[in-house]
């Protein structure tokens, strides 16, 4: 004890305030880490590591094992070609939200603050429509991030937005009612679009658990972009909004319309600063 306490005082006596800062960012970098994990099959495989790390650290430490510490030694280097393979998903979507930087830079948003209800608007009136007769759907607003990967998957439209043109194409057994449907500025870009699946466990820790594919995608969609998604559930009519990888449901009608207008505003984006625009997971909205 008196070794650690000497071993501890030394340490802060050479303490600077430099070395505090070199502290702080490895801390940082460890949070941001474990924060883009969060809530993906990674962090089970990280636990995993660690646990048999701090394992190994402690047999080789208190017991002398020679063939074991060799062993060890020699797996370590190849460790650095396993973990990208391992944490492939997660690095990728950390370099994504970095290649997007450059949208912070951008004018806010395609349309005027008057252009926003002659978006909403529609959307709310074929969401409420399609929620009376519980036939399901997926829509994405699009905002900074250009979504033109996802749009070329599907059928171009470019039609206006309006309630019945949506409430068409998400008609049962219609040829475009399976996919996403993508609003781009004041038009209808595409139906039908493939959108990817969300890695999370959020949705599976649901109490009910009832939430399938659209909710998988429209979560997935805006975990590697900034678009908004609006989903109607086939099987109970819920409503729905996916913002920045996080989904908040049962929204009546006046909510779905204030969530909306704050989430797309082109005023309240030019206020969002760098971080909680292209590292949302740092600044989680609340589920429901």
């Amino acid at each position: 004890m008196t070794d650690f306490l000497n071993n501890a005082l030394f340490i802060f006596q050479r303490l600077n305030w430099l070395g505090i800062i070199d502290i702080l960012l490895v801390t940082l970098i460890f949070f941001g880490v474990l924060y883009l994990v969060r809530d993906t099959q990674a962090m089970i495989l990280l636990r995993g590591i660690i646990l048999i790390l701090l394992l190994v650290a402690l047999m080789t430490s208190l017991v002398n094992l020679p063939a074991l510490s060799w062993l060890i030694r020699t797996i370590l280097p190849a460790m650095v070609f396993v973990i990208p393979v391992i944490f492939a998903p997660e690095i990728r979507r950390a370099l994504e939200r970095i290649g997007r930087a450059g949208t912070f830079f951008r004018a806010s948003g395609k349309n005027g603050s008057e252009g926003i209800h002659q978006i909403i608007q529609p959307v709310v009136g074929a969401a409420a429509r399609l929620s009376a007769r519980q036939h399901g759907a997926l829509i994405i607003l699009e905002r900074f991030d250009h979504l033109d990967d996802y749009i070329r998957t599907g059928v171009l439209i470019q039609a206006d937005v309006t309630p019945e043109m949506l409430m068409q194409i998400f008609y049962p057994n219609t040829p475009l009612h399976d996919g996403a449907v993508i609003i781009s500025g004041k038009k209808i870009i595409a139906a039908a679009c493939i959108l990817p699946l969300s890695s999370s466990g959020i949705l599976a820790r649901t109490p009910e658990r009832k939430m399938g594919l659209r909710h998988r995608a429209a979560v997935g969609i805006t975990e590697v972009t900034d678009s908004i998604a609006v989903v109607v559930s086939e099987e109970t009519g819920a409503i729905s909004i996916a913002h920045a990888g996080r989904i908040i449901r049962r929204l009546d009608l006046e909510r779905l319309e204030n969530v909306l207008t704050a989430f797309y505003n082109p005023a309240q984006s030019r206020k969002e600063n760098f971080f909680q625009r292209h590292f949302p997971y740092l600044f989680p909205h609340k589920d429901e």
